[in-house]
């Protein structure tokens, strides 16, 4: 079955069975029965012959391969188990390892935080010994301190006992010696008293007569120069000369003076109310006299015209056409010598009210001159002094004179009390008031007056009486808005006034930019533009070489609009306080 039988005999099964040291059956005390060393040989023979069957078998080289194959399976056996005892090994080693690096972990541990306990409590323990020691020494300092101020203490009562025993000492040296002094004396005017009697009447007697002797001779010396002066004419005549001649000349340099101070006053002072005006000063005078000439005889850059009262303002057609009729009608009204008309330009702040009305002076061949009317409360009880002053000044005016009152409404309150809202005004601003209204009662081709106000409605009912004529000025539109923008650009980016001011150069800035500008600046003034306008300037000053991009562009217009809104809010919580302070008042 294996491929037959094998001839060697060292692989037969009876010889691999059979012991190396088994017995012999020919040995002494063989047979069946047992050896000397009562081993029985029998199991052996058994073992043999069966060994011997196998051998004959012819399965027996099947049996050893299958035998061979087992003993090899147990030997991998044994291997994979020595193998893994030797795993089992290498892991319980290495847990051990493990295990003693971890007890040798919190060893250390367990000793750095006893070390550090250590540390600390002596570190606890020198503190406290630093802390007793500077106590210590603090009670030491005190103790030497208190024992110095005692010390001090106790010499400073010695001094003071000494310095009392040497003041009584020497009061009581000083009263003796007053005392003996003043006993002497007594003594010695008590022996002298008939002496000293004596030579003062001596005194006195040759003193009157010394006085009585001078009055004589005065006397004598008058009464004869006074007769000799009378008895000669022409002594009389020259003193009453000189004495008319002294009191001419007092009188006629103080009238001079007078009248010289009143000229320079009328003509060349200008009242303190005055914060602005186009008549020459005699500062102005010194300084440009130039441009003083040129203002007075009206030529060159100073020529008037009514056409171009309203140049380089921009206003609304509507309202453009009536200040032009109004410029005209006030410049023929000042050439025809006719009373003037008043008027009234309300609305918001920064529209163009007094840039007209200094332009229509202009323009019109008269003088300017502005006053706030909050000037007028802080005068007090001299306001009327000086609204006269101010009126007597206008009239001295060749020309005639345009006063703009700004401000008005703050001046020219309604003297009326409206309900508890209303405000009460005081009896200087009352008294101020009535002297305003008097001297503009009756017309004037002197002066014209011009208004300008937010809110006329607070006016006092006899001002809006001797009102001819009320403007509204508006904020600008679209249109206007455009042309401010274009008209400011120019004056303050590309053509700035000034030798030496330095043109800005605008990049990606074009029509449609413009536009844009014309629709973030709805809301704005005149004088809002205007200031956008310097705002650019100061923005391309801000770079290296004065350039104004879209960004800056933009970005300033929007920083310029938060401020404007931020003012407003301001603005609003003022008023509403202040209305809450009237509710309340």
């Amino acid at each position: 079955m294996f491929g037959g039988r094998r001839n060697n005999d060292n692989d037969k099964p009876s010889k691999l069975m059979t012991p190396d040291n088994a017995p012999n059956k020919n040995s002494r005390g063989g047979g069946g029965g047992s050896s000397v060393t009562g081993f029985d040989p029998e199991g052996l023979e058994r073992a043999a012959k069966a060994a011997r069957d196998l051998d004959a078998s012819r399965n027996a080289g099947a049996a050893v391969e299958l035998i061979k194959t087992q003993e090899v399976t147990k030997q991998h056996e044994s291997a994979a188990k020595r193998a893994e005892y030797d795993a089992y090994t290498q892991q319980q080693r290495a847990s051990n390892i493990q295990s003693e690096a971890e007890e040798a972990r919190k060893t250390l541990e367990a000793q750095t935080q006893h070390e550090r306990h250590r540390t600390e409590y002596a570190d606890e323990l020198e503190r406290k010994r630093q802390v007793d020691m500077l106590n210590a020494q603090k009670y030491m300092q005190e103790e030497q301190l208190k024992k110095q101020e005692e010390m001090i203490g106790r010499q400073e009562a010695m001094r003071r006992k000494t310095a009392e025993h040497e003041a009584e000492l020497r009061m009581k040296t000083e009263m003796a010696k007053v005392g003996a002094e003043a006993e002497g004396r007594i003594r010695q005017e008590r022996q002298n008293h008939d002496l000293i009697l004596e030579k003062a009447k001596l005194e006195a007697v040759e003193k009157r007569d010394t006085v009585l002797k001078a009055i004589k001779d005065g006397g004598k010396l008058l009464g004869d120069g006074l007769a000799s002066y009378v008895d000669d004419k022409d002594k009389l005549k020259n003193t009453a000369l000189l004495l008319t001649a002294i009191a001419a000349g007092i009188y006629t340099t103080k009238t001079s003076v007078s009248i010289t101070g009143r000229f320079i006053e009328a003509n060349l002072g200008k009242p303190s109310l005055v914060r602005e005006t186009s008549r020459n000063s005699l500062s102005s005078i010194i300084r440009h006299p130039i441009t003083t000439l040129q203002k007075t005889f009206r030529f060159g850059q100073h020529s008037s015209s009514p056409t171009n009262a309203l140049k380089n303002i921009v206003l609304e057609s509507n309202l453009n056409e009536r200040l032009q009729r109004i410029a005209l009608s006030t410049a023929n009204t000042k050439s025809n010598k006719a009373p003037f008309r008043h008027l009234l330009l309300h609305g918001p702040p920064g529209t163009g009210k007094t840039l007209f009305a200094r332009s229509l002076a202009k323009n019109s061949g008269l003088d300017f001159a502005v006053f706030t009317g909050g000037d007028v409360a802080p005068l007090g009880r001299d306001a009327v002094t000086e609204l006269h002053r101010l009126f007597d000044w206008a009239k001295t005016s060749r020309r005639g004179l345009l006063l703009f009152v700004d401000e008005a409404d703050a001046f020219l309150q309604s003297r009326d009390l409206e309900g508890d809202g209303g405000r009460h005004i005081s009896e200087d601003q009352r008294n101020a008031l009535n002297a305003f209204l008097f001297r503009t009662g009756t017309e004037s081709d002197q002066f014209m007056m011009v208004y300008a106000s937010n809110q006329p409605s607070q006016f006092d009912g006899a001002i809006m009486d001797r009102i001819d004529e009320m403007v509204e000025f508006g904020l600008p539109q679209p249109h206007e808005r455009k042309k401010m923008l274009m008209m400011y650009i120019d004056r303050y980016l590309l053509k700035p006034p000034g030798a030496n001011t330095k043109k800005v150069r605008v990049e990606g800035i074009d029509e449609e930019q413009i536009d844009r500008a014309v629709v973030e600046t709805d809301g704005f003034s005149g004088r809002a533009i205007s200031k956008l306008a310097i705002a650019w300037q100061a923005a391309a000053y801000g770079t290296e070489n004065a350039v104004l991009d879209r960004d800056a562009f933009f970005r300033t217009l929007e920083d310029h609009k938060l401020s404007m809104m931020q003012k407003d809010d301001w603005l609003s919580g003022a008023k509403e306080r202040a209305e809450l302070l009237t509710t309340d008042l």
